[in-house]
């Protein structure tokens, strides 16, 4: 399954880093993350909950950048 989520980032490279730690999240297939539409495109792997992925994806991303916003 493929959902669209809403971003607050400040900079390209800090949309960079959010991709990067999607990515590296358990349960993503593939993570696009947009700065300039401030959106992040998720494909989960079969069978995954949604809602835990994405808590996890929001804990990993706040690792990498602090100030990221992930509206869920």
């Amino acid at each position: 399954m493929k959902k669209t989520y809403k971003i607050d980032v400040d900079c390209a490279n800090c949309a960079n880093l959010m991709e990067e730690a999607a990515k590296a999240t358990p349960g993503v297939q593939d993570a696009v993350v947009s700065f300039m539409t401030l959106k992040m495109k998720v494909t989960f792997e079969e069978g995954a909950d949604e809602a835990a992925v994405m808590a996890d994806v929001l804990a990993n991303c706040k690792k990498a950048e602090p100030d990221c916003e992930i509206y869920l």
